[in-house]
């Protein structure tokens, strides 16, 4: 895995050969936000004595040099390539040895990982917090059930690692226990699937139809936001309280819209603190508990979270922030009650 090793000065450790096989003359992009201006648009509460500014300044720290006559950035980043190739041809190596054995076709693989990773945006290391460089991970499947238009292709709805236990239950001819929260993600590639169906209750919090827009012409987008305004509200579903003795088809199930994230603090709130958020793919609203701190981003127009509309006056923002402040605290209280809700 590209696991750090914290107490190396190289942090990162590929094979040997591998460090001249790949990867030795390409330049790794720096992010965007790698910059003192962004850094400084984190809240003020992530000072130097946060574990993710020293652990930048470890290894992304463009102005560094390395004994190579790297940038230290370019030197770590491309060891951790390295170390991702390592892992995908290992990978390929066990998938090749269950072919040879017969069994491929009567196996489930999943490859995930537990965690994302800041590489230098914000100036920040790891993981951690709410950022899509953080919450994001990589989700590869293949199938046997899996149909053949869905083979090959890329998905946007949003997986999350509650859905992995159900999922692979739900392979194994085994139903989930009602307690988990996750669903079978099968039903987002077989068309025959079936599912745990509950009651799809729909609500009075709402957003605005600006999530229309997302899927038209860039051309178009300006004008569409601007009818946004004044379309009527998109409705969103609660959470689906589960009847395990009931089953709906995969498009009468309808998928998740948005999540409730959390991670606790570690350490003390300086070195790592609690946070929070409740994430769609046009907006995210973040929380910072220890301090109390509110964070707004327009994904759309933003996707870098650079520019914190928390303070913004426009009051269509006010409104999508008013919404999500209460459907974040609905979704939180949903998740830390002992209610059997599948999210």
């Amino acid at each position: 895995a590209t696991h750090a090793l914290d107490g190396d000065p190289e942090q990162y450790l590929p094979q040997n050969k591998s460090r001249t096989m790949y990867y030795t003359n390409d330049t790794i992009p720096y992010p965007i936000t790698g910059t003192l201006q962004s850094r400084k648009k984190l809240p003020p509460f992530i000072t130097e004595l946060n574990e993710g500014r020293q652990r930048w300044k470890r290894r992304f720290n463009q102005s560094r040099m390395m004994r190579n006559g790297e940038n230290q950035y370019q030197y770590m980043m491309k060891n951790i390539y390295r170390m991702a190739t390592e892992v995908s041809t290992t990978s390929g190596r066990l998938i090749k040895k269950i072919e040879e054995q017969g069994d491929l076709d009567n196996t489930l693989i999943i490859f995930t990982t537990d965690n994302g990773y800041f590489h230098g945006e914000h100036q920040l290391a790891d993981k951690w917090y709410p950022h899509e460089e953080s919450v994001r991970v990589p989700l590869i499947i293949r199938d046997p059930r899996m149909d053949p238009k869905y083979k090959g292709t890329t998905n946007d709805d949003f997986t999350l690692n509650v859905d992995l236990a159900p999922t692979l239950l739900g392979a194994a001819g085994l139903q989930a226990v009602p307690g988990m929260m996750g669903r079978d993600m099968s039903v987002l590639y077989r068309d025959d699937a079936t599912v745990p169906s509950g009651v799809a209750q729909q609500h009075d919090d709402t957003t605005t139809g600006e999530q229309q827009s997302a899927q038209s012409h860039p051309q178009q987008q300006q004008q569409q936001q601007q009818q946004a305004r004044q379309d009527p509200p998109l409705q969103r579903r609660h959470p689906l309280n589960v009847n395990p003795n009931a089953h709906l088809s995969a498009k009468q199930y309808p998928w998740r819209e948005e999540f409730f994230y959390e991670h606790p603090v570690l350490g003390h709130k300086a070195y790592i603190p609690s946070s929070e958020a409740l994430v769609r793919k046009d907006w995210k609203y973040m929380y910072w508990p220890d301090y109390d701190r509110e964070q707004l981003f327009d994904l759309r127009m933003d996707p870098i979270e650079d520019n914190d509309r928390i303070q913004d006056p426009d009051p269509y923002v006010r409104g999508i922030l008013s919404e999500m402040r209460h459907r974040f605290q609905e979704l939180r209280g949903w998740v830390h009650s002992n209610a059997t809700v599948t999210l």
